[in-house]
């Protein structure tokens, strides 16, 4: 009996500190998720910049909004949103996300909404239960 009681401190000893190791793991955040969330906020911030000095959203393909944002639109009015976007954007020229999927961009009256593919870099309808979509939004 003497020899049990060190031996159930230890493995209570193990299984609290495996507890609280599961538990860090499950609050760290994965740093692509946080790259997307922080560009897509800049992204939606040029957009609502882009509205505002010209006045209305980019139209037009993925490419043309991307070229929109860069200051090689097709409107009179030129708009540059400073940002080191250069390397996230694919060999077409289309804003990707940190999975170098191609962003996709929804215009409402006052508001932008930007979805990424996720990690798996499929887009997925909202019933798919490994959906792994991501959506990033701001109104005015």
């Amino acid at each position: 009996m003497k020899h049990l009681i060190p031996v159930l401190v230890v493995v209570a000893l193990l299984a609290a500190g495996f507890w609280l190791y599961q538990q860090s793991a499950r609050n760290r955040v994965d740093p692509q998720l946080e790259e997307f969330h922080r560009d897509a906020d800049m992204l939606i911030k040029g957009l609502q910049e882009y509205r505002k000095f010209v006045g209305n959203y980019p139209s037009g393909s993925p490419v043309e909004l991307a070229n929109a944002l860069s200051g090689r639109s097709q409107t009179d009015k030129k708009f540059l949103l400073v940002t080191d976007r250069k390397e996230k954007k694919n060999n077409k020229g289309e804003l990707v996300d940190p999975w170098g999927t191609p962003l996709q961009f929804y215009f409402a009256h006052n508001g932008v909404m930007i979805r990424s593919a996720g990690p798996n870099k499929a887009f997925e309808d909202s019933t798919v239960a490994s959906s792994d979509d991501l959506y990033r939004t701001e109104t005015r």
